[in-house]
């Protein structure tokens, strides 16, 4: 069976591609990742692709006049290398609703919340201020509203007492490295079906006793 080619786009470090390249190294895993594409030529994710074997490019937006431009090099690239599904992992740029448009329901993101709350920048923050006993991650489907769009896979953590920003947003990450991977799993693997605002998922792993509470005292 063909796997699922996908594009990876990324500005940073690129722990989150990290996990992805893990899991599709795998040659059962239903994706592979046909191209990774960096707005910054120096982001660290463009060095743990090519250990990988994986092929990358450097667009940066500051090389067009406009966003359009830019969006019509992406869409350019990742069509050329056959993708077929794109990640967003720390793509630190706003993409055109014509972009968005061509890509949907071909193209998710990870956002450090759980989606419909705390949108945007600075999300733990927005969790700590808002005073919330759970903060987490979300993997969704990409519409021209930030941060919005159906969810695929949500993973949630703790907020603890004397969290600041920092241990927080740690405490996310290590959840945001096991729920995208699956949630690639779940897309190329067809088990994923977008029902109007809804992601409709097949055979989707449950939570054995289907709670979750913080704090929890059931010790």
């Amino acid at each position: 069976m063909a796997r699922l080619k996908t594009g990876v786009l990324i500005s940073g470090s690129g722990t989150n591609l990290q996990t992805l390249i893990d899991a599709t190294s795998d040659p059962a895993h239903p994706a592979e990742i046909a191209l990774v594409i960096s707005n910054k030529p120096d982001a660290g994710g463009l060095e743990r692709a090519r250990k990988a074997g994986i092929p990358t490019r450097v667009i940066s937006h500051g090389d067009f006049s406009g966003r359009e431009d830019f969006d019509a090099a992406l869409d350019t690239a990742l069509r050329e290398a056959g993708c077929e599904l794109v990640c967003l992992a720390g793509f630190m740029r706003i993409l055109t609703g014509g972009f968005v448009e061509g890509w949907r329901g071909r193209m998710v993101n990870i956002h450090p919340s759980l989606l419909p709350s705390f949108r945007g920048l600075d999300a733990q923050g927005q969790a700590l201020r808002a005073g919330v006993r759970l903060a987490g991650a979300t993997v969704h489907f990409v519409v021209p509203e930030m941060d919005a769009g159906p969810i695929v896979v949500q993973g949630a953590v703790p907020v603890l007492d004397g969290d600041d920003t920092a241990a927080l947003t740690a405490r996310i990450l290590t959840v945001e490295h096991r729920i995208y991977p699956l949630a690639l799993k779940l897309i190329a693997g067809g088990r994923v079906h977008i029902e109007g605002d809804r992601c409709i998922i097949t055979d989707a792993p449950k939570n054995p006793d289907g709670r979750l509470l913080a704090p929890d005292d059931s010790d």
